[in-house]
C-alpha cells in the first residue's frame, strides 16, 4: 500500500508521539517513582517535608523530601525558592547570609544557623509555599536531569526511567566519577556488541542494537559496584554506601517480576528485603514486623 508524502509524515508522526507518550513518566508513574526513592531513604512512601537533622557525614544538616545539605547548595536553592514564593521575608530570612556562606564553602558547620532544624520542620508541616519549593527544586535538580538523560538514551520503560532517578538522587547529576552520568558511560562502555532481548524496546548503545532491559540489568551492576567501591572518597565515608545495597536488590526484583511501566501498583522489596506495594497516591503495604525508621539515611555525593 503507497502512502503519500502528507500521509507518511503523519504516520511517523503518531509512531513518535506513541513512543514519547510511552516512554515518559506521567503523573501517576512519576508519583510511584519518587515514593519507591522515599521507601529506601524514610523506610515508607511519606514524603518527608518537615525531616531535618545532621547525620554527621559532612555535608551539615540534611532535610525534607530530597535530603538537601546546607553544605552542598541544595538546600540554599530550596529557600531562595521558598523566598520568591514569600517576597523574601519569611523565617529563613535572618540566616540568608550565614546559608550562603556555608552553601559556597561547602562547610558542615551548623553553629551559625542553630535555629535552621526548628523553621524547616514547622514550615515543612505547615507552609505549603515552602512543600512547594522542596518540589520544584528536586525536580530541578534531580529528577528532571535524570529524565533528560534518559531521554537521550532512548529509554522506553518506566521502569528504567525510575531507577535513573533513584540514582540520580543518591549518586548525583554532577560529573564526578560516582555521578550518573559516570555510571552510564560505565554500563555503556561494556556493550561493544548488540545484545538482543525480548523487552520490545532498543537502544542504540556504541552504534549496537541493546535491548533495554539486558542494558538496565548492566546498570544495576555498574551502580551495585560503585556502592560498595565508590570512587570518589567523600562517598567512602563510613562505608555508608554499601551499606544501602537494598536499592539495587529492590530495583533487581522489579526487573525480575517483568514490572516494566508503572500503572497503579508496583511490587518492591522494602530496606529489610521483604515485598510491599508501592501504590500511586502513597497508600502502602507493608509487613507489620517491618513497620520501623532505618538509623540514618544515605549518604549522597556533593551536588555540583
Amino acid at each position: 500500500m503507497a502512502y503519500s508524502l502528507r500521509a507518511l509524515k503523519l504516520v511517523v508522526a503518531a509512531a513518535a508521539l506513541a513512543a514519547s507518550a510511552r516512554a515518559a513518566l506521567g503523573a501517576c508513574s512519576k508519583d510511584i517513582a519518587l515514593r519507591i526513592t522515599n521507601v529506601y531513604e524514610n523506610s515508607d512512601v511519606k514524603f518527608h517535608y518537615d525531616y531535618c537533622e545532621n547525620i554527621k557525614d559532612g555535608r551539615g544538616f540534611t532535610a525534607g523530601i530530597a535530603g538537601f545539605c546546607t553544605g552542598t547548595a541544595d538546600a540554599w536553592e530550596v529557600i531562595q525558592e521558598y523566598h520568591k514564593l514569600t517576597g523574601g521575608k519569611d523565617a529563613f530570612s535572618p540566616m540568608d547570609r550565614a546559608l550562603a556562606k556555608l552553601a559556597k564553602s561547602g562547610s558542615a558547620s551548623t553553629s551559625s544557623i542553630k535555629s535552621y532544624c526548628k523553621v524547616w520542620s514547622k514550615l515543612g508541616l505547615t507552609d505549603p509555599r515552602f512543600r512547594r519549593a522542596q518540589d520544584t527544586i528536586r525536580d530541578r535538580l534531580y529528577f528532571v536531569p535524570s529524565q533528560k538523560t534518559a531521554d537521550k538514551l532512548g529509554l522506553q520503560l518506566h521502569v528504567s526511567r525510575s531507577f535513573l532517578y533513584d540514582t540520580g538522587i543518591q549518586h548525583g547529576t554532577g560529573d564526578d566519577r560516582d555521578g550518573l552520568d559516570a555510571l552510564i558511560a560505565r554500563t555503556n562502555k561494556a556493550f561493544t556488541a548488540p545484545a538482543a532481548g525480548n523487552s520490545s524496546s532498543t537502544l542504540a548503545i556504541n552504534g549496537k542494537k541493546v535491548d533495554e532491559v539486558v542494558w538496565l540489568k548492566k546498570f544495576i551492576k555498574v551502580r551495585q559496584d560503585d556502592l560498595k567501591n565508590p570512587r570518589e572518597a567523600y562517598n567512602r565515608a563510613g562505608n555508608a554506601w554499601a551499606h544501602t545495597v537494598y536499592r539495587i536488590k529492590s530495583y533487581a526484583y522489579i526487573v525480575s517480576k517483568q514490572q516494566y511501566m508503572f500503572s497503579k501498583t508496583v511490587h518492591i522489596l522494602d530496606n529489610d528485603g521483604a515485598r510491599m506495594d508501592v501504590n500511586c497516591g502513597g497508600v502502602a503495604s507493608f509487613p507489620s514486623r517491618r513497620r520501623r525508621r532505618l538509623d540514618g539515611r544515605p549518604l549522597r555525593r556533593l551536588h555540583q
